[in-house]
């Protein structure tokens, strides 16, 4: 009994490395991983759901959001709108940006909203 015990420690020990070193398997890479958490801590008041089919005071973020434009995105993060705040001061660093970029094109573009009905006369 006490071999088995053995053999079974030794099997997990051998193999609990390779356990821990496997990715996670959301498909994501590293940078795009930081832009999510970057995104969730920094944008994620205005642009994630609070709850599922909640709205959002901003606009859901997804890979079409500033026509797919990089540079325009990073323009917007970095100065603001009159009604989004600047982030030049909070997020100074250009590759924490570009990783929240870089996460945002990975998001799928949200389905069209369904219409309102027509109100009743």
């Amino acid at each position: 009994m006490t071999r088995y015990a053995l053999v079974l420690v030794f099997l997990l020990t051998v193999g609990a490395p390779s356990a821990f070193a496997q990715q996670a398997s959301d498909g994501l890479t590293d940078q795009q991983r930081q832009g999510r958490q970057l995104l969730s801590q920094n944008c994620g008041v205005c642009h994630l759901p609070p709850a599922r089919n909640a709205k959002t005071y901003g606009p859901v973020l997804h890979k079409g959001t500033s026509g797919g434009n990089n540079d325009l995105a990073r323009k917007i993060i970095l100065e603001g709108t009159p009604r989004m705040p600047a982030f030049k001061y909070t997020l100074p660093q250009a590759s924490d940006i570009d990783a929240i970029i870089a996460f945002i094109r990975t998001v799928p573009t949200p389905p069209p909203a369904p219409a309102a009905p027509a109100a009743a006369q």
